[in-house]
């Protein structure tokens, strides 16, 4: 037994894993600890340089692309910590956030799940380390605007909490997968990340799913990371339409059947909107808003596919 296994997924992101190794290994731990990567299928020699450069590292080479959630699954069954830490490939430890964040959910047993604070490249706040779940009205502010008018009003963007700048320990709805800290036995009584997900959502099902055994997922801002947003996936159509697929699960799995309608007529509206906002923008400076044009049209055309979710 180890107290700590940090969990990375990668697919195609050789050079921003091997720095996120690199960054583990340079801030170190006090407690024992290990790493395990599994590697999707990468076609660009991303196990070969795991091995090559951090032998240390439990290497999990897989033959497909399983994506996050079922990526993840198989690297814990692996693991053999008492804690879970969930890391993405294109991140970069603060010094001291692993000993922070393993003290802090020691401390806050009630927790069950557990974040930190992230930053970009530049050092300016992500906020992006945690959300409020998403309600009738979110969908509905989201849908028409009201949260791209008013991005720091809690009342338009509760999702976000308003303008807190996460520089407080606070209880959030959903920790983000970027950083995740779990014990490994709530992780194996929740049966890991629901597998239907392919990616998006199945951090905030979790953390759902855990809410609802009665633990209050917790955010401490001295435990800290650089994140670089999306660096692991593109920002295509294909990304939103995930995006959209992975929120229609959710309704479908956490709302009330009253509400279930509601929440599928809103993902309906936030697509059509903005298709249509930057088609039209698009036939007045299409250098700037064609390409948004392409991609939200691109999301409409798959509605079929994301509309009711997974299955």
């Amino acid at each position: 037994m180890t107290d700590l296994s940090i969990l990375v997924v990668s697919y195609n992101t050789r050079a921003l894993l091997l720095d996120a190794l690199a960054a583990v290994r340079d801030v170190g731990c006090s407690r024992p600890y290990e790493v395990i990567v599994l590697d999707n299928a990468s076609s660009d020699g991303s196990a070969d340089a795991v091995a090559e450069h951090f032998p240390e590292v439990r290497l999990i080479r897989s033959e497909d692309n399983h994506g996050f959630a079922k990526g993840n699954n198989i690297a814990a069954q692996e693991a053999r910590g008492a804690w879970l830490l969930l890391l993405n490939p294109d991140t970069a430890l603060y010094p001291g956030a692993l000993d922070t964040i393993l003290a802090f959910g020691e401390a806050h047993p009630k927790g069950g799940i557990y974040g930190g604070r992230t930053y970009f490249p530049d050092g300016s706040l992500n906020i992006a380390s945690c959300w409020g779940r998403s309600t009738p009205w979110s969908l509905f502010c989201s849908a028409f605007g009201l949260t791209a008018l008013f991005p720091r009003s809690a009342l338009f963007h509760p999702e976000r909490m308003g303008d807190w700048a996460r520089d407080t320990e606070r209880e959030v709805d959903i920790v983000v997968g970027c950083f995740l800290l779990i014990r490994k036995s709530l992780w194996d009584e929740l049966g890991g990340f629901d597998t239907r997900f392919w990616m998006y959502g199945e951090d905030a099902d979790l953390c759902l799913r855990a809410r609802a055994l009665g633990y209050r997922p917790r955010i401490t801002p001295d435990a800290g990371l650089m994140h670089i947003i999306g660096a692991s996936s593109s920002t295509s159509g294909a990304k939103l339409a995930l995006l959209a697929k992975g929120r229609a699960t959710l309704i479908r799995r956490h709302w009330s059947a009253v509400w279930r309608p509601w929440g599928r007529a809103m993902q309906w509206a936030w697509v059509a909107n903005r298709y249509a906002a930057s088609a039209v923008l698009s036939t007045v400076l299409p250098r700037r808003f064609g390409p948004a044009r392409d991609k939200w049209a691109a999301v409409w055309r798959s509605r079929a596919d994301w509309r009711n979710g997974y299955s």
